[in-house]
């Protein structure tokens, strides 16, 4: 199984498409609270919250409470653009989670100390003088290169 973590997404179309793509994908999400949204939000609902009885989703209070769930990954990587290392070149397994962080300031310091360098991952931009994908986006782009490699075609 592969874990697709948020932590503390703010925008509901992101969240709602990318649970979207999990339940699609048989992949398990996990939200970091705080969100910056009500999770029936009307623009959630219309992004992909039919899904949303077909998805395996978790909901985690704090960092603190995802990272002492017995629900979570085995192996985390950060998915970031303060990363040099392309998500292409690992070599993923069963039970990986690739963790994403918001839309307005993207994963904290603290966080990136904590995955470590060597778990952290970027998608390449072929145009550097734009900011970055939008979230739904990498996170779909990431998910599917996993798939690719544990799964192949369906």
């Amino acid at each position: 199984m592969l874990h697709v973590v948020l932590f503390q997404p703010e925008i509901p179309q992101n969240t709602g498409n990318i649970g979207r793509t999990c339940a699609i994908t048989e992949s398990r999400l996990h939200l970091i609270h705080p969100l910056g949204f009500v999770i029936k939000d009307k623009h959630l609902k219309r992004s992909g919250m039919d899904y949303w009885k077909s998805l395996d989703v978790h909901h985690h209070e704090s960092w603190e409470a995802f990272k002492a769930s017995d629900v979570g990954p085995k192996r985390l990587f950060l998915f970031t653009t303060k990363s040099s290392q392309p998500y292409w070149d690992v070599q993923y397994e069963e039970g990986d989670g690739l963790l994403f962080g918001n839309e307005g300031h993207g994963a904290p310091d603290w966080l990136h100390d904590e995955v470590g360098e060597d778990r952290r991952l970027n998608i390449p931009q072929y145009n550097s003088s734009l900011r970055s994908l939008n979230l739904a986006t990498a996170a779909g782009v990431a998910t599917f290169e996993v798939m690719r490699q544990l799964r192949g075609a369906p």
